[in-house]
């Protein structure tokens, strides 16, 4: 079981970027964005209008943050100094940032951005205007493929994904709200995750639990990216659902199309048409198997079945960190890359959740699926088959 990173985890992850950081002609690596500090560090903050920098050299790493962030990213033993602002827009995060490097004897840096970004009108200075600036993007490309204790916390997010829409289906029925089934299912499962793990979860949630499970219902399933509608199930509703939880910020994804009541021979058509294509990618995936091919595929599958005018999207993507993680499960993958980035490889984490859309709903169901070395780990579990997916 396991509910957080290792240590050696961020030590490696560090050295990682030291070595790319040496093989350029900068003083020092930067970073803004929050996922990437997260990564290198283990301080997880939400960014906002006040940005955060994250500087590592040969030797140190410090961070500049706003005022209320100190107490939080003090203890972290992986970071060597930090210097704040007091707010923005009445403190300069830029200039503070700058003067951190300054410190440290840097001129130049290679920077994940030119600047922080743009959140909830944030408008600041860029790094170029005091430094020598290259870009770079060595974390986000170090996610692609997760180690082993990385894909372990997807794994045992998969576990709890599972059961929080085991709650789901068994609390939904005809009459029932979908946002107090949601509501239901999330809390029932994420209290027995905590009761579980005790003091081993890693706070990461403000004010909820780490399991979260819903779904859409009626003709919002025709949307891919639908709402919860404000309207009680009936007889006869298409649900997509959703599941996930948090583990040390890693996450998983389960999705079903399900029914409530009995389904018309059209529904179980596209339902089956659904699976098909799923289980044909899932099939095509594997260590060295072109990203772009798998894509093409369920493709060349939905052409076969005349069905191209219902898809809306490609089938999948890597998951981790983030809910949404290249390489992308899509036709233009090979086009954009190639050689080693071109094909799946041990350590990728993907969601493969094909769908199709009539007028009237959408069909999908989503399954967290991690490449090996000899083939690959279904990590969610919950049936796939039509008959299970009935409320």
């Amino acid at each position: 079981m396991a509910t957080r990173l290792p240590e050696s985890a961020f030590a490696d992850r560090l050295a990682a970027v030291r070595d790319r950081l040496a093989a350029t002609d900068a003083d020092a690596a930067t970073w803004v964005g929050a996922t990437s500090i997260e990564y290198l560090t283990g301080f997880h903050h939400i960014q906002t209008e006040r940005p955060v920098v994250l500087a590592v050299t040969d030797d140190r790493v410090e961070i500049t943050v706003p005022r209320l962030e100190v107490e939080r990213v003090s203890p972290n033993p992986r970071i060597d100094a930090v210097h704040d602002y007091f707010d923005y827009p009445g403190g300069e995060p830029v200039a503070a940032a700058v003067e951190m490097l300054n410190g440290l004897g840097v001129d130049s840096v290679a920077a994940d951005a030119d600047g922080p970004p743009g959140v909830m009108g944030y408008e600041g200075p860029a790094f170029s205007e005091f430094l020598d600036v290259e870009t770079q993007s060595w974390v986000d490309r170090m996610r692609w493929a997760k180690s082993d204790d990385e894909v372990d916390l997807i794994r045992e997010s998969a576990k709890w994904a599972n059961l929080g829409h085991r709650y789901l289906a068994d609390y939904s029925e005809p009459g029932a709200h979908p946002a107090t089934v949601s509501q239901r299912a999330s809390t029932d499962a994420s209290r027995a995750m905590l009761d579980t793990l005790g003091d081993d979860y890693s706070v990461r949630v403000r004010g909820d639990g780490p399991v979260h499970a819903g779904y859409i219902s009626g003709e919002e399933t025709a949307l891919p990216h639908g709402h919860t509608p404000n309207e009680r199930l009936s007889e006869g509703d298409v649900l997509v659902t959703g599941a996930t939880a948090n583990v040390d910020g890693y996450r998983s994804e389960l999705e079903r199309t399900m029914f409530v009541g009995d389904y018309s021979d059209e529904q179980e058509h596209y339902f089956e048409l659904m699976l098909e294509a799923q289980t044909l990618a899932i099939d095509a995936l594997g260590p060295g198997v072109p990203v772009a091919e798998v894509d093409q595929v369920v493709w060349d599958y939905f052409e076969e079945q005349g069905v191209t005018d219902l898809a809306q999207h490609h089938v999948g993507h890597n998951i981790g960190l983030g809910g949404h993680e290249p390489p992308y499960i899509d036709r233009g993958w090979g086009e954009r890359y190639d050689g080693d980035d071109a094909v799946m490889r041990p350590g990728h984490v993907y969601t493969i959740e094909p769908g199709l859309y009539t007028d009237e709903c959408g069909y999908r169901h989503s399954d967290t699926v991690a490449i090996t070395e000899s083939g690959t780990e279904t990590l969610t579990t919950f049936p796939r088959d039509i008959d299970s997916n009935v409320v």
